[in-house]
């Protein structure tokens, strides 16, 4: 750039040869980087030399630069800044006609060192322009991909990552909280959005996004690379734990230990650069009651019933198995019902036994509360009787004629006693009667 305007306005073949390596190690293209240089000569020119109407073009192999003013051909020249006798015209080339814009080059000997140092100011920052336009396009293509970066700073609760050619940003709320970055750190980071902005462009990176696991698996499992084994759903409470759910299109193929790995190899590469993040790989299914079954790995499953109106799936599991099934907090629960999509209410056996005896005592309960009813609403002896026999009622009511007996028998007895009560009191009078005689 020193040695860009020495000279007058030419631009020399060296300039035009490190514009060519500019291409080579920032993927700027050079015609960018030219119009760049035409643009700034244009801006020198109408600074120093107070015309308007100028192009300047900057030849692609030699480098040399032409200043032309562009003049509209008239009748009678009244500017002759802008405008150009026919004649005059004519001398250029014999086709112009009266309204054609003649260029007339009025190349300059010299800029000077102002209007140098003006056009370089220029084209320095529209080759930062450039380059940003290129870093921008670079990563907006990669929106949900994985990079690559190192801890450089940290400005109030969010992260700067250095990504080589750019930085990137680690939002507070794209953070995991369990993990503590240091400056220096390497680590992956999910792309979220990449924004234009006067700056250049701002790359958004998370670390709990559930892109992120999933592009790891694509990263460290070949066959879901080549597309044999997918990833039909995914699940995750970033910094703690993680499910997955896999399918084989062959037959051959084990989805599960193809992303475990032997040993677990893979799977480990994946929990040590999520920092010890827990991860399920569970078989996915189209049979959504077996599907939920995989989904509570690693708790046992004796059955599942779907209610399909409701989307809620009862599971029934041991009673040993209860609190694995649900998990630390509930945890292994709501990572298998945001992976299946379904509402999950797990029970013991004991708990189905227990609610399947206090149903069937509920039911017995209720006929014996019917048949009691039923009882009360039932007719008397007397009318049914009469309806079902035809008899005909007796003439005395047995009732009645009993207590009449029992009435007389009372009076029977009572004149019994009185009787005996006179017999008794004569024969003590005669009994008086005869001792006094003897006396």
């Amino acid at each position: 750039m020193r040695n860009t305007l020495k000279g007058g306005a030419g631009v020399n073949a060296e300039f035009i040869a490190a514009l060519n390596q500019l291409e080579k190690e920032k993927g700027i293209e050079k015609e960018v980087l030219i119009e760049a240089i035409e643009s700034a000569l244009i801006s020198a020119y109408k600074k120093h030399f107070d015309e308007e109407n100028v192009k300047v073009t900057v030849s692609r192999d030699s480098g040399e630069a032409s200043v032309y003013s562009l003049r509209t051909v008239v009748e009678e020249v009244e500017d002759g800044t802008h405008e150009i006798s026919p004649e005059e015209a004519s001398k250029i080339s014999p086709a112009f006609e009266l309204g054609d814009i003649v260029e007339v080059e009025v190349t300059p000997k010299t800029f000077g060192r102002i209007a140098a140092q003006t056009a370089k100011q220029v084209v320095v920052q529209r080759i930062r322009e450039a380059e940003r336009g290129v870093i921008y396009d670079e990563y907006a293509n990669r929106e949900g991909d994985i990079v690559n970066g190192v801890v450089r700073r940290r400005e109030g609760r969010d992260i700067m990552l250095d990504l080589g050619r750019a930085e990137a940003v680690l939002r507070g709320s794209e953070q995991v909280h369990s993990e503590n970055y240091k400056q220096g750190d390497r680590l992956k980071a999910y792309i979220v959005e990449v924004n234009k902005t006067t700056k250049g462009p701002e790359i958004i990176v998370s670390r709990t996004h559930p892109g992120l696991l999933r592009r790891l698996f694509e990263l460290e499992v070949p066959e879901i690379h080549d597309g044999i084994v997918e990833i039909k759903a995914l699940a995750r409470e970033a910094g703690s734990r993680a499910k997955v759910a896999v399918f084989s299109n062959d037959d051959k193929v084990d989805p599960v230990g193809a992303c475990v790995g032997t040993k677990g190899v893979r799977v480990q590469t994946i929990v040590r650069e999520l920092r010890g993040e827990k991860i399920d790989v569970v078989r996915w299914s189209e049979d959504e009651a077996e599907f939920v079954g995989y989904a509570l790995s690693p708790a046992k499953v004796v059955r599942v019933n779907l209610n399909e109106e409701d989307h809620v799936a009862t599971v029934i599991v041991p009673d040993y198995q209860l609190s694995l099934a649900i998990g630390k907090e509930g945890q292994n629960a709501r990572l298998a019902a945001k992976l299946t999509t379904w509402k999950i209410d797990i029970k013991s056996e004991t708990e189905i036994a227990e609610t399947a005896a206090r149903r069937e005592a509920e039911k017995l309960f209720a006929v014996d509360e019917d048949t009691d009813d039923e009882n009360e609403e039932s007719p008397h002896a007397e009318e049914s009787l009469h309806d079902d026999g035809g008899l005909e009622e007796p003439d005395d009511d047995p009732i009645e004629d009993e207590s009449q007996g029992l009435a007389a028998g009372k009076e029977d007895i009572e004149t019994d006693l009185a009787s005996d009560e006179t017999d008794q009191g004569t024969e003590e009078d005669d009994r008086v009667e005869d001792g006094e005689g003897d006396l």
